[in-house]
């Protein structure tokens, strides 16, 4: 695996508009420009989406909306990113919302969770046990039982881990926010794609 490629460029931008603050990233300086646009786009659709979701452009339009995003993988040509917003339009507490996008900046692949893992694996019985382990070693209060990953399950690369995740009330309480699952590459090595990006996180 060549371990040499720089960091994708990132630079920030800002959406200022009535009700709504929200910082989003944009890559810059790939070599291939329609990759470049394509990746850009999809970043841009999902945050609007999010924006649109919210209910901010719904009456009686008072709904405000604050936003960032974090980098969780930027290395090997692999870039893991996630944009969160919060909302309120009244109410004892407001609503924050999480979504990621995990691509490849050299081929423009965006990845789902399937694309991880050897064809014709059954990908999501290991994982589940690897969370149901996690819920109890960690003693995890629950809200709902957890009864498997979803075809739509959100999830992003930090370095060598995959980190599996549920929205707010999901799994647990609003008190205790976001329920992160991380799981080592090492620990399914054996069943993930030698030439996906968790494969290319490995060595």
């Amino acid at each position: 695996m060549n371990t040499s490629i720089l960091p994708t460029q990132i630079v920030t931008r800002h959406m200022l508009s009535p009700r709504l603050d929200i910082f989003y990233p944009e890559l810059t300086g790939l070599p291939t420009p329609h990759i470049q646009h394509e990746l850009n786009q999809a970043i841009n659709q999902q945050v609007h989406k999010m924006i649109k979701d919210s209910g901010y452009y719904e009456p009686p339009q008072d709904t405000t909306l604050t936003g960032g995003y974090e980098i969780k993988n930027n290395q090997r040509n692999i870039l893991s990113l996630m944009n969160r917003l919060y909302y309120y339009s009244g109410g004892a507490h407001g609503m924050t919302v999480q979504e990621t996008l995990t691509m490849n900046t050299a081929n423009g692949k965006i990845y789902s969770l399937g694309d991880l893992f050897k064809g014709g694996v059954n990908y999501t019985q290991p994982l589940n046990k690897i969370i149901e382990a996690q819920i109890k070693a960690r003693q995890l209060d629950l809200l709902n039982p957890f009864t498997g990953i979803t075809a739509d399950q959100k999830w992003y690369i930090a370095d060598k881990s995959l980190v599996l995740f549920f929205d707010l009330y999901e799994l647990q309480a609003y008190v205790y926010g976001f329920t992160y699952f991380p799981i080592s590459v090492y620990g399914i090595q054996s069943i993930i794609r030698d030439d996906g990006p968790l494969g290319e996180m490995i060595y």
